[in-house]
């Protein structure tokens, strides 16, 4: 099956978290305590008026494989939150095209989309387009995983008659008739109308009766709803279509959620390009060429690619690099015909190897890019492959429109970033993406990009960091296959200019004169002024331009523009960036059985033997109340309370509940918890004593155990849970600290800190002091804050002769963090020092208040270890504001250094 990625997995992680505690506490704060979890900053839960109804989002930029998460999602949400093996989910997307695209890809046997809710639901999954709701049986709700895609707008309507959803349809009444009159959704469902009446012929005596409709059929039922790019579903009369349908649960998909206003989205989870670009996703940098015209634009692109296809033959995989133009419609100068007609009368491209795909020309269809016998390397299109196309050796994107006036340049610019086979490449080029815009305003062409990258869920950070500017190729080149290719073309510097358009010519008067001389003017023909000023634009500069912009929008443009500007030029003077390389540091091993093992939480229990018949089987305290609808847990002192499975539940295999006995409730528990590190047999027999010990609790039958499995589940998980931490702790003890530890650091298990790769996310870094030393571009520095005292321990490093380099350690990055094993987790110091002498530092800071806790001793002992194990050139120190022997934090470390 589809194995996702580690931000994929944490985002799922994240989602299973909230929706757990949403079953233990209001959803306003099990939101802030999720989003703590993450080390994100408290943002303000908003409702919707969808009072405690779990509504949040999952943000994935352009080329993440956000779809693939609706299905994890459902699977999520049915087990951890519903209670159920078999939810309705309405899944809405903004199109027709990606509707179709959708329950296509969810219909499809081994398709990603539709193996995970296969695995999830044991194959008993129904997958229907809107206009195929009416199949729906009564049999199939309560034994099936129901998923039906739909558009949004079959929904947002003001007036529902005669929309499908909400229309009344016969073959609906066999589920209606099943439901109790008392039935608690009765009083909300919709009625028959007298419209109704018209459209369907019935008789005025249906009038007031529920209508049987498919919108009504999900309030009964109430599905977990999934919304496939949100951003476009934040009006009012959005919140109302959905809350006709009366969802259970709401998971928004998007790569820009608008966050800025009261109906913004309640982001739970977002990933950074810079994590897609470690995780091998999509190609970056994207190196911008800019043209005075369309000509050269597709000349270099062409150039380009036939520069990537001899690269390719290098390469291990068969990659055959497509170039993708945007040709104009057909009021336009350059239209698909006058494009195709230079590429192959100008420029000699065999008419074979040209695909276009517009609405009227889909030479696409049908065609597998990936097939070694396809011919296609370069494809035209207007807008067309904005929606769904999916082709993975798109290198090079051209558009010969103006790209400020182009919506679509920014899906189709999304097509070339996925990496081909989700790896990275051996030949650098093949790692970038690449853009050649045909542009009339001269240094215009990056800031109408990085429009297009933010849309597309880049942050200004990222955009600074990530976008190349490179001058256009001198001269034709050559462009045919067999001759030789010119040496590859780096990127230059980021862009050190900034272009604005102005009303008139500025007064630059009260400018210095080396201020002045950054400018440089000239007039349109429609007698605005084009500015463009090189280098750093200090805020006086700022101020002088922003006095000629009097809209609010194009003050906001002016000033995003001028922070990616700055931006990108601070990050060029990273030493990452300047080809600069940074020291490795050894992992903690072991030497196991005569295997060298990097030491993680499985080895500890490994070492301590972990069997779980070693612990007791029992929930302590166990208490079932079913009148207040709780389910009261107390496991060693931790109390957890849970929801009571409603009664239109069912339970999967059962429909009376006498029939069930302990040992078909000890089967359905062992499925739901097998666990890697568990052998079944152990598992089955501490399930099987542990149900009977609670059925010979009075008040306490099974058939209730039976009808709350899922909350009994996660309580059984939970108790094995501590288990495991036990035995865990002991093993932990055992392995690196006890009298026959055999920990060592080996060059088998190093961690390398890569020039190309820090995968860091929002909040960044935004302070006015400049770090000098820090290896990556310090506007991707991760969540340091301007001031407080880990900023200060930042300082210092940064202001310390003996040091080289120092970088600011992500947390939880799998693979693209340092890190140091805890019984239970892992360690993330906070910053990572190369000393001038080439020795490695490891810093970090504990406030006043954390200094001597247990978590901080646990550290402490394995980062003195760690540095133990290797000898002089591994230093760790475990930094505070204010020492034993009154030594600040610079102090602190100099001794440690000087020692």
């Amino acid at each position: 099956m589809f194995a996702l990625k580690s931000y994929q997995k944490r985002a799922v992680d994240s989602l299973e978290s909230f929706l757990l505690r949403c079953q233990q506490s209001n959803v306003e704060d099990a939101y802030r305590d999720t989003l703590e979890d993450q080390g994100m900053p408290a943002l303000a839960y908003k409702h919707y008026g969808f009072e405690e109804i779990p509504y949040v989002c999952l943000r994935i930029p352009t080329g993440g494989g956000k779809t693939v998460l609706g299905s994890h999602a459902v699977e999520v949400t049915a087990r951890k939150y519903l209670n159920t093996d078999a939810p309705i989910t309405l899944w809405l997307v903004p199109t027709n095209t990606i509707r179709l695209q959708t329950v296509e890809a969810l219909k499809t046997p081994g398709h990603p989309y539709r193996a995970k809710l296969d695995t999830a639901f044991n194959h008993q999954v129904l997958v229907l387009d809107i206009d195929e709701v009416t199949q729906v049986r009564p049999q199939d709700i309560g034994n099936k995983a129901i998923v039906v895609v739909s558009t949004l707008a079959n929904l947002r309507v003001t007036d529902t008659s005669g929309r499908k959803v909400y229309a009344y349809h016969e073959n609906f009444e066999p589920h209606f008739s099943k439901v109790p009159a008392n039935h608690p959704s009765m009083s909300i469902l919709e009625r028959v109308s007298e419209e109704d009446i018209k459209e369907n012929g019935l008789s005025e005596r249906e009038i007031g009766k529920i209508k049987y409709s498919f919108a009504n059929l999900l309030a009964i039922y109430r599905p977990l709803v999934i919304v496939d790019e949100a951003h476009n579903a934040r009006t009012s009369l959005t919140f109302e279509a959905l809350r006709r349908v009366h969802p259970a649960a709401v998971i928004e998909l998007t790569a820009t959620p608008n966050t800025t206003n009261s109906n913004g989205s309640n982001v739970l989870f977002h990933v950074s390009a810079s994590e897609l670009k470690a995780e091998e996703m999509i190609k970056l940098p994207i190196v911008l060429t800019e043209h005075q015209n369309w000509q050269d634009a597709i000349q270099d692109a062409v150039i380009n690619r036939n520069k990537l296809e001899n690269d390719a033959q290098k390469d291990e995989e068969y990659i055959r690099p497509i170039a993708l133009f945007q040709a104009e419609p057909k009021n336009g100068e350059v239209t698909v015909e006058v494009l195709k007609s230079h590429l192959t009368n100008e420029l000699n491209i065999d008419e074979s190897k040209i695909a276009i795909a517009t609405g009227n020309q889909r030479e696409l269809d049908g065609v597998n890019l990936f097939e070694d016998s396809c011919p296609i390397e370069y494809i035209i299109t207007i807008e067309a492959l904005k929606e769904g196309w999916d082709c993975s050796f798109a290198y090079v994107f051209c558009s010969v429109k103006q790209v400020s006036s182009s919506k679509d340049a920014e899906q189709l610019l999304g097509r070339v970033l996925r990496m081909p086979f989700a790896k990275r490449r051996v030949i650098e080029d093949l790692n970038r993406a690449y853009a050649h815009l045909a542009t009339s305003k001269f240094s215009k062409a990056a800031q109408e990009l990085t429009d297009k990258l933010i849309a597309m869920g880049f942050e200004e950070m990222e955009v600074a960091a990530f976008l190349k500017e490179q001058a256009p190729t001198v001269g034709q080149g050559d462009m045919f296959a067999g001759s030789a290719y010119e040496e590859p073309r780096r990127p230059v510097a980021p862009p050190q200019s900034i272009v604005v358009e102005l009303p008139e010519i500025p007064d630059l008067s009260g400018l210095s004169e080396d201020q002045k001389s950054q400018f440089a003017m000239t007039k349109t023909d429609d007698g605005n002024a084009v500015v463009r000023v090189t280098g750093e634009v200090s805020e006086t500069i700022h101020k002088a331009l922003k006095k000629y912009v009097s809209k609010k929008a194009d003050k906001d443009k002016l000033d995003r523009d001028v922070r990616v500007h700055n931006q990108a030029i601070e990050a060029a003077k990273a030493p990452s960036e300047a080809g600069e390389s940074f020291g490795s540091l050894p992992l903690v091993c072991a030497d196991l059985q005569g295997e060298l093992e990097l030491v993680e939480p499985e080895v500890f229990l490994h070492a301590h033997n972990w069997n779980l018949l070693d612990y007791p089987a029992e929930l302590k305290n166990f208490r079932l109340n079913e009148t207040t609808n709780s389910f009261n847990i107390d496991i060693d002192g931790n109390s957890l309370s849970y929801k009571v499975a409603d009664e239109k539940e069912v339970v999967a295999f059962n429909q009376g509940f006498m029939d069930v006995t302990e040992n078909d409730l000890v089967r359905w528990l062992d499925r739901e918890l097998r666990q890697p590190d568990i052998l079944q047999s152990q598992l089955i027999k501490f399930i099987s004593i542990l149900i009977n010990k609670l059925c010979q609790q009075h008040n306490i039958s099974l058939t209730a155990l039976v009808r709350n499995k899922y909350p009994l589940s996660r309580a059984i998980a939970e108790q094995i849970k501590l288990h495991r931490k036990k035995a865990q702790k002991e093993g932990y003890q055992e392995s690196l600290f006890g009298n026959e530890s055999n920990a060592c650091l080996s060059d088998e298990f190093v961690y390398e800190f890569r020039p190309e790769q820090y995968p860091s996310r929002s909040p960044y870094y935004s302070g006015r002091y400049k770090f000098q030393k820090h290896f990556f571009p310090q506007n991707l520095i991760e969540d340091l804050k301007a001031t407080g005292e880990e900023f200060a321990c930042a300082q210092a490093l940064d202001g310390m002769e003996q040091v080289k380099y120092w970088i600011r350690n992500l947390v939880k990055r799998d693979h693209s963090s340092f890190w140091l094993p805890l019984a239970h987790g892992k360690f993330y110091p906070d910053f990572i020092c190369q000393l001038q002498d080439s020795r490695m530092l490891v810093v970090e800071y504990k406030g006043e208040a954390y200094v001597s806790n247990d978590d901080s001793a646990e550290k402490r002992a394995i980062g003195e270890k760690w540095a133990e194990l290797g000898g002089d050139n591994y230093l760790f120190i475990m930094a505070v504001l204010q020492d034993s022997e009154g030594r600040d934090v610079r102090q602190q470390i100099l001794n440690l250094i000087e020692a």
